[in-house]
């Protein structure tokens, strides 16, 4: 059962990541271990997928076509990292896998491939919220049972060629019931889309058992920071519509009067592609492949209930929700406390404590603007490499902050908070 784990069970992270002995400097003074809490927003990269780059380097070379010796190591080391991604998340054998840049490249590709319109909760990712050219928005309900119903009743109103949903919020981590939307789509006519950015590096996913149509994510969220994402999914609509950039790599043959495309995956992946970028995010799926999901599951549980004993009796604290009847959260936590603006705690709890977090809106300014925070939130994001005394450290100066126990003072200026005077940096320090 999830939330089961003790504060030793969880002192040591799941994984090796890098950046977990990076010394930050403070605003008073001296170092301390950096602390990161901003999963959600960028991981920082596997042990095992540093590695795996350093190794391909002396090896590296433009793919496909090439008769030298690295050329063609690297063809099949970017032709492999398909299999790995598909493997990661349960592809059906008439799936193709799609190299592209990140969550937001993915979703733009395949919005130019959809033959009708599409569906969207007003909760979403404004990465999951704008491409899409004929979209009808749903407003979620109070509880996730209404909003599914909302879901099915927009769905079979009228002809929709797609559902778009996230798997899991980035603002909240609450996880969406992935197979259940899958056959509400498929019985009103539709197919499915999950924005697995913020649930693929949490949870196993098995698309093929889901039912789903199309799965995208990034590797820079699942420890793999080296520009490459994932489209994942069936490729009827891929190979009828219009290559996503036209070129090199994307054809079988060109004339001075036509063009013949090639199918997906290679229509879509015009141009000398991230050969190093799809090797980490491979390198990424197989480790993560190897995990126990169930113990990954009852770490952040263990250590996001935590985080909310800690900070639950704070005055004018306030943790951020949409459902109460959600059975599974991914780990993070979000939060606003009355009399400070989010970006001014963020900045503290960098200067003083060298805890990192994101402040915001979090690029789903709708949904903010839904939960009552339009100036946005506090979000404490959990991954791999968190432990208990991440969370003490946190608790401790959340607490010292509404106790008025901060040392330094703080000013926004252009819309940044900044401690005043900036003693971490030097105007010519070189980054």
């Amino acid at each position: 059962m999830a939330g089961v784990l003790t504060a030793d069970e969880c002192a040591a992270p799941l994984a090796r990541v890098s950046g977990s002995d990076l010394q930050v400097p403070l605003v008073q003074g001296g170092n301390r271990t950096y602390v990161n809490f901003d999963y959600a927003a960028s991981a920082p990269a596997l042990s095992q997928v540093t590695d795996r780059v350093a190794a391909l380097l002396p090896t590296y070379s433009s793919v496909h076509r090439g008769a030298g010796y690295a050329s063609r190591v690297s063809t099949a080391c970017y032709e492999k990292a398909r299999e790995s991604v598909s493997r990661f998340v349960g592809a059906g054998e008439d799936q193709v896998v799609v190299f592209t840049r990140n969550t937001t490249d993915s979703l733009n590709l395949l919005a130019g491939c959809v033959p009708g319109s599409t569906v969207v909760l007003d909760i979403e990712h404004h990465a999951n919220l704008l491409p899409w050219k004929n979209s009808r928005v749903v407003r979620a309900a109070d509880t996730l049972a209404e909003t599914v119903q909302l879901l099915v009743a927009e769905l079979c109103s009228r002809p929709t060629a797609l559902l778009a949903v996230t798997g899991a919020s980035n603002v909240t981590g609450e996880v969406l019931p992935i197979a259940a939307l899958a056959e509400v789509a498929h019985r009103c006519g539709a197919r499915i889309l999950v924005d697995a950015a913020q649930l693929a590096p949490h949870r196993r996913i098995d698309i093929e058992a889901w039912g789903v149509d199309y799965l995208v994510f990034s590797g820079h969220k699942l420890y793999a920071p080296f520009g490459a994402g994932v489209l994942v999914g069936r490729p009827d609509w891929l190979d009828a519509a219009e290559p996503y950039l036209a070129g090199g790599g994307a054809v079988r043959n060109v004339t001075v009067d036509s063009t013949l495309w090639a199918p997906a995956p290679a229509r879509h992946e015009a141009g000398t592609p991230n050969v190093l970028g799809a090797a980490a995010l491979a390198t990424a799926c197989d480790v993560l492949s190897d995990l126990d999901f169930d113990r990954v599951a009852e770490h952040e549980s263990a250590l996001s209930a935590r985080i909310r004993a800690g900070l639950g009796s704070v005055d004018g604290l306030e943790f951020l929700r949409l459902w109460a009847d959600v059975p599974d959260t991914v780990g993070i936590v979000t939060f606003t406390i009355d009399g400070f603006e989010p970006g001014e705690i963020a900045a503290y709890l960098s200067a003083e404590h060298g805890i990192g977090v994101r402040d915001g809106r979090f690029c789903a300014h709708p949904l903010l603007e839904r939960l009552g925070r339009p100036t946005g939130a506090v979000r404490v994001s959990l991954g791999l490499g968190s432990t208990s005394e991440d969370v003490d450290r946190l608790v401790h100066a959340v607490c010292t902050l509404v106790d008025g126990k901060r040392a330094w003072i703080y000013v926004k200026e252009e819309g940044q908070w900044n401690p005043v005077p900036e003693t971490r940096f030097s105007p010519d320090a070189q980054v």
